[in-house]
């Protein structure tokens, strides 16, 4: 059988590499199509309770994180011209197509009472607009009585904000580049010419922010990766060729991934964005393996096409099968409920199968051509570095093999100490440095306006008109006071603070007043209320902002610092709805979280549980494929150990050193499994065929750690440095991705040169 495949590769190699020319050119066509994600998928899947609610309330409500943010501190805007300046920015972003409103200190909108037509009517308090410094000063004065808008756009330590809200169907667009381009550079423009430093905050802003970061690093770590695998090829083989035809064949792979992505639909995400460095690292291997044994096999054929048949004989199944397994780590991330994870698996275990196919017909086709290496260009096999490491590994396996296992058990001790350490934490604006401008401008809001993160309540009083009900507002007011007396939460704003707006306007706009009617003047304020809002059309989006049409459902809006993960599912848990239950317990009210904020807490506890899962079923498959492999249920055990023990040191090195478990650190395991265990397979595959030939197990093992030892030796450095790479990124996540699988895959290479050889000559040695 594997005489035949060796055949019709070599019989039908021009038809293939035609095929596989013809199809680069169609994938390249497609690859102008790809698109990056604006929308961020979700974690959380359709069918969840939460979400079907949180889905049903943006029907009824709008959007609750369509709200971009601009905050500044400086007591130079309270001067006359710099007010008038900040002014007419102001205009400048409302007059930005793709923006539906901007509310700003110079453009508030009061609510005053007019006693002839018996109702409220908004009236912007700049108008006309002071010309005068003592005329701003009196506004400026007349602006902190609002209570309404306390702490949402001035507060006491003199830091303003300006809200924009975005309009959706822009907001989840590519268009969004434009308009956050827009509304930025119309911003630094004031910020320069009036020497005042502003800082952005909102979900829109964050993720442009970070949508044009993963672009920027997908380039940037594309050509960094090809650099640093074709410097480490060099370096080993010492020839142009075998840095050129790697490369030439990851390439044509990398194509194929944006083709890929570009014909399934699918727009490249903060996961999808790492597959092209992660294809060309995960890829290489395949090449490097190749070459070892194709320089090995010219030592036993004069002819080239001898070596490359033997090539393709000894390890053209082996590669596939490893291919295979890698794939593996990557396509069960399919089987899970997550968008962004099922993307990611598919494109990637696609590309690694089709990786071993453009290989397996390029690489024999293009030496088949190539002139016979000279013997320098295969002199890298005699490296002394490369004798002196193989030697140490046989001397460690044949002579230190209790060492080997006494070290292998302390370090799993140690690594489970570790673990149990391990804390699940994320954080809406996730792996973000805290140096970062992104960040500070974070924490800026977070101090003066204790946070942007949207959080919503919404109560369904089961009546229709319920919200006129006194009782059921004033249980509404009692929980907004809990709430705003949180120095992690926002004032809340709602009905209720339109109602309490209301009274202070029905009392002249005497600040003391800004609360809800009392059984003396609840009639006469109602009349006015019942009158509406005159004929501005304040009055409809304040309804379909807060109240549903039937006037039965309520909504409270408030943001919340970006605590973490852990610690808000502990706010709201423990400490938000605890005191709803004490408010609305013994009513027919039902009263329910939701918002972008407890959809992720809830999405990332949902990712990493099916992470986890993933990881177990990759453990399954791989399990099973070894098995089907080597038809032995030891050659199995053997294979698992040396590549468990890697897993379990990188979970305690997270947990010793605090690294929280997350979606990017989770993902890990899962991927990383199905590349360690490549080694073993390799390393086991030769050892039974040496042992088959020499019928002496210490024989089997010291021919395979010397030649299957180089090649391990070549791809753990290529591997090592190819994912350390993204121990530069910006994202934390992704830095702690390219560490840990880098230190992964290191141990691993070196537990399957010393515990696996020990291993398999204990079992050897135990059954004679």
């Amino acid at each position: 059988m594997i005489d035949n495949f060796s055949n019709f590769i070599l019989k039908f190699r021009i038809f293939f590499i035609s095929l596989i020319f013809f199809f680069t050119l169609y994938m390249a066509y497609q690859s102008q199509f790809v698109r990056y994600n604006y929308n961020f998928s979700q974690t959380v899947p359709d069918s969840d309770e939460d979400m079907i609610f949180y889905k049903n309330f943006k029907k009824i409500f709008g959007e609750d994180g369509n709200v971009f943010a601009i905050g500044l501190k400086d007591s130079s805007i309270f001067d006359l011209q710099v007010f008038s300046n900040y002014n007419k920015y102001v205009q400048r972003l409302e007059s930005i197509e793709g923006i539906n409103g901007v509310l700003s200190l110079s453009n508030l909108k009061v609510l005053t009472k007019d006693a002839k037509n018996k109702n409220f009517k908004f009236e912007n308090l700049y108008n006309p607009f002071p010309e005068t410094q003592n005329e701003l000063d009196s506004l400026i004065i007349l602006s902190k009585r609002q209570k309404f808008y306390e702490n949402k756009i001035l507060n006491d330590n003199g830091a303003i904000t300006l809200l924009i809200t975005i309009d959706k169907l822009i907001l989840n667009s590519s268009d969004r580049n434009d308009l956050m381009v827009k509304l930025i550079n119309v911003s630094e423009n004031f910020s320069q010419k009036n020497n005042i430093n502003l800082h952005y905050a909102g979900l829109p802003y964050s993720r442009y922010i970070m949508a044009e970061s993963v672009k920027s690093e997908l380039i940037i770590f594309l050509i960094i990766s090809i650099l640093i695998t074709s410097i480490i090829l060099f370096i080993f083989f010492r020839s142009w060729d075998s840095v050129l035809v790697p490369i030439l064949i990851i390439g044509v792979v990398v194509v194929w991934v944006f083709g890929t992505l570009s014909i399934l639909n699918y727009k490249i995400t903060l996961l999808t964005g790492l597959l092209p460095p992660l294809i060309v690292v995960i890829g290489i291997p395949n090449c490097v393996y190749m070459l070892n044994y194709y320089h090995f096999s010219l030592n036993k054929f004069s002819s080239r096409k001898k070596a490359i048949s033997h090539v393709i004989k000894t390890i053209g199944l082996i590669t596939l099968i490893t291919n295979l397994t890698t794939a593996v780590g990557f396509f069960v991330l399919a089987t899970t409920d997550i968008k962004v994870l099922n993307e990611f698996g598919i494109v990637a275990g696609i590309n690694v199968i089709a990786t071993f196919f453009v290989s397996i017909f390029l690489f024999p086709t293009i030496y088949l051509i190539l002139p016979k290496p000279k013997s320098k260009q295969i002199n890298y096999l005699n490296y002394n570095f490369l004798y002196f490491l193989i030697n140490l590994f046989k001397s460690i396996s044949f002579e230190h093999q209790k060492k080997v296992f006494v070290l292998s058990g302390i370090l799993i001790v140690i690594s489970l100490y570790g673990v149990f350490k391990i804390k699940a934490v994320s954080f809406l604006i996730d792996d973000v440095p805290s140096e970062s401008f992104l960040m500070k401008d974070m924490k800026f809001f977070e101090s003066n306006f204790s946070g942007i993160m949207p959080l919503e309540i919404v109560i369904d009083t089961k009546k229709k008109r319920g919200v006129r009900n006194l009782n059921t507002l004033k249980k509404i007011d009692r929980l907004e006071n809990f709430l705003k007396d949180k120095s992690y939460i926002s004032d809340p704003i709602s009905i209720v603070s339109f109602i309490k707006a209301s009274r202070q306007a029905y009392y002249n706009n005497n600040p003391s007043f800004y609360s809800l009617p009392n059984s003396r003047d609840k009639n006469f304020i109602l009349r006015y209320l019942s009158s509406g809002y005159g004929d501005n059309v304040e009055n409809e989006n304040i309804s379909k902002s807060f109240v549903d049409s039937l006037g039965q459902k309520i909504r409270i809006s408030l943001n919340i610092a970006d605590l973490g993960s852990h610690k808000m599912d502990s706010i709201l848990r423990n400490v938000i709805q605890p005191e709803i239950n004490n408010i609305f317990g013994k009513t027919n009210n039902e009263v329910k979280l939701t918002g972008t904020t407890l959809i992720f807490i809830k999405g990332i506890n949902f990712l990493i549980e099916n992470l986890l899962q993933s990881m177990l079923l990759a453990f399954f498959i791989i399990s099973l494929i070894v098995s089907l492999l080597f038809k032995n249920i030891k050659m199995v055990i053997i294979s698992l150990i040396p590549n468990i023990i890697p897993l379990i040191i990188a979970a305690g090195i997270m947990g010793i050193f605090g690294i929280p478990l997350k979606p990017s650190s989770a993902l890990v395991f899962s991927i990383v499994f199905g590349i360690s265990v490549d080694y073993s397979i390799h390393f086991l595959a030769k050892f039974k065929n040496e042992l088959t030939q020499t019928k002496n197990v210490k024989n089997a093992v010291i021919k395979t750690i010397e030649e299957t030892g180089r090649s391990m030796i070549f791809t753990s450095f290529i591997l090592f440095f190819g994912f350390i790479i993204f121990a530069f990124s910006n994202f934390g996540g992704t830095i702690v991705l390219g560490v840990l699988t880098s230190i992964i895959l290191f141990v691993a290479m070196i537990t399957n040169l010393t515990l696996l050889p020990s291993i398999i000559l204990y079992f050897y040695n135990s059954n004679n």
